[in-house]
């Protein structure tokens, strides 16, 4: 982990003259209560006092810790200087303000992604009150590209640590195909997949009681609502929604199966139709993604495709940004709503991690897909390989 830490401290320092920024500094205190979502990315930075982690443009990385806490930054080997202060911060701060002047300090707020939004009102009232009187105070603006970016690009560390956790979701996905049956509850299929999770000494993507999601036939509750009384039954559908997360980086995926009735010996035509209709979408989108362009570009290509083709479009973005969560902020393919703000505009850039998921509800239940494309300098390529047939369970 080490290693993937220092490829992340590498690129921090790197990025700032993209985002035009001369510095970037985290701030945050008891950090065991209230954290910035980006210090997952950077080490394990834990912090009692309030602490400044500083990244300049000019490649120099210090810490400004209590007295205490300064031991365990410095023993981890990724900053260049570790201040310790004792009664306050302010002073210390200020000298290395003043050694490299500044004229842009990036901070974490953000109004559109969370991820980039670690800074809370108290610490900026405190780094106000610390800056007051000087030039400094002028030059605060919002890192949230930055920190999208940083995130979002995949270093090779993680993207090895991301493929060995989308790899054991598989396995995990083919152990519940060779144990589906008709009648089965989703609660009884909630149990087995959390039991596969366990024996492996791992973690579900996300809050164990709602991962996986389960949609069994057409009468299940739709969303992020875990796992109902419904049973797999003939002539229906299920679809799972689940990822792992292994080493600290998350999968997310979905699988559809359909159960067949006596005598059948595939799906009937429209279930066919339907998961075609799907995985076509999801395919166009995979095939359009390239850097440069605006997330909401890509997912207006698989709401086309699935608009032309005679069904309702989704009620949610096309895909979102996979890393240490499975809901990893920053860039997606957001469609242009209020309820997304400014990320629909966001730009795609080679060494991003997304889904492309999209479903259609039928009578025959949720026919949905949700597969993981790493962004290259030229397009995308599968994470996994995707689904592309429909799982027959007889």
């Amino acid at each position: 982990m080490v290693d993937i830490y220092q490829e992340k401290v590498r690129q921090a320092n790197q990025l700032l003259a993209e985002f035009g920024l001369d510095m970037w500094m985290v701030l945050v205190r008891e950090t065991a209560e209230h954290t910035d979502p980006v210090l997952k990315l950077l080490g394990h930075l834990n912090a009692v006092w309030t602490a400044a982690f500083i990244f300049t443009r000019t490649g120099e990385r210090i810490a400004i810790t209590g007295q205490g806490d300064d031991e365990a930054v410095r023993r981890q080997g990724l900053f260049d200087e570790v201040i310790p202060y004792t009664q306050s911060m302010q002073s210390v701060l200020l000298e290395v303000l003043d050694r490299f002047q500044p004229a842009t300090i990036g901070v974490d707020y953000s109004k559109s992604d969370v991820s980039a939004d670690g800074l809370t009102y108290g610490m900026w009232l405190t780094l106000q009150e610390y800056l007051k009187g000087t030039p400094y105070a002028g030059r605060l603006v919002s890192a949230e590209n930055f920190v999208e970016a940083l995130r979002g690009r995949k270093m090779p560390g993680e993207l090895a640590l991301m493929r060995k956790a989308i790899g054991v979701s598989a396995e995990i996905f083919d152990a519940v195909t060779a144990w589906l049956r008709p009648g089965l509850s989703e609660k009884e299929i909630h149990a087995f997949v959390t039991q596969q999770v366990k024996q492996r000494g791992i973690e579900t993507a996300w809050d164990a009681e709602h991962c996986p999601g389960l949609n069994a036939g057409p009468n299940s509750p739709w969303g992020h609502f875990g796992a109902s009384d419904e049973v797999t039954r003939p002539g229906e559908t299920l679809n799972m929604d689940f990822g792992v997360k292994v080493d600290g980086f998350c999968s997310d995926n979905q699988r559809v199966w359909y159960f067949l009735r006596p005598g059948e010996t595939r799906a009937p035509a429209e279930v066919q139709r339907i998961f075609d209709t799907v995985r076509g979408a999801i395919q166009a989108a995979a095939d359009f993604v390239r850097p440069g362009l605006q997330g909401w570009e890509v997912d207006a290509v698989a709401r086309k495709f699935i608009t032309d083709a005679g069904y309702p479009e989704y009620p949610h973005a096309l895909g979102h940004a996979v890393g240490r969560y499975a809901h990893d902020g920053g860039v997606g393919f957001y469609p242009r709503w209020e309820r997304y703000g400014d990320k629909p505009y966001g730009r795609i850039a080679a060494g991003q991690v997304f889904t492309l998921e999209l479903g259609i509800r039928s009578p025959f239940g949720y026919i949905s897909l949700e597969e993981e494309i790493l962004v290259t300098e030229t397009g995308s390529e599968w994470l996994w390989p995707p689904q592309t047939e429909l799982i027959l369970v007889g």
